[in-house]
């Protein structure tokens, strides 16, 4: 466990796009997805902190060092009639693991949905990811085996939004 003194977990600022972006490429390389990253730092900066803001992002800095993130967006239940907060990513650094950081990360999402009264925060988990899996059922997570995630993107998406 590390010592929370040498932990701080806080809203990313403009000069961190770049920091964080790296951890996203990390995030990338653990799930074998290196591949799929085709944005880049600036567009990260931009949607972060440019005139519409699409997500927020905590950093978590060990030490001083940058070494985990979370990054999330507002939903909305129709059902609970209550905003909600799908977190995105929450990543540490393999070499920080299992010292609560991300349960320090998680912590500090959950606080924020309280805060903003959202009715719910959700996220997705890979299916091989059974570590995850574990980690969040400790926090108290349910995985809901009867939801399935549906995407459309690139081609198909430009297909689906012709008119």
């Amino acid at each position: 466990m590390t010592s929370s003194s040498n932990l701080i977990v806080r809203f990313a600022q403009p000069e961190d796009y770049s920091i964080l972006f790296k951890l996203i490429e990390g995030l990338a390389e653990y799930e074998k997805l290196s591949h799929a990253v085709t944005g880049n730092a600036l567009e990260l900066k931009e949607h972060l902190f440019g005139s519409h803001r699409y997500i927020e992002a905590i950093l978590a800095e060990f030490t001083g060092q940058p070494v985990g993130f979370a990054l999330f967006f507002h939903n909305y239940s129709t059902f609970l009639t209550k905003p909600g907060i799908y977190l995105e990513d929450l990543f540490v650094l393999p070499e920080y693991r299992r010292q609560g950081i991300g349960k320090a990360l998680l912590t500090k999402v959950a606080q924020i949905a309280v805060e903003r009264n959202c009715g719910r925060l959700e996220w997705s988990v890979l299916d091989w990811n059974e570590s995850a899996q574990a980690f969040y059922r400790s926090m108290g997570a349910s995985i809901l085996d009867d939801w399935r995630i549906c995407r459309v993107t690139e081609d198909a998406l430009n297909k689906l939004g012709a008119i």
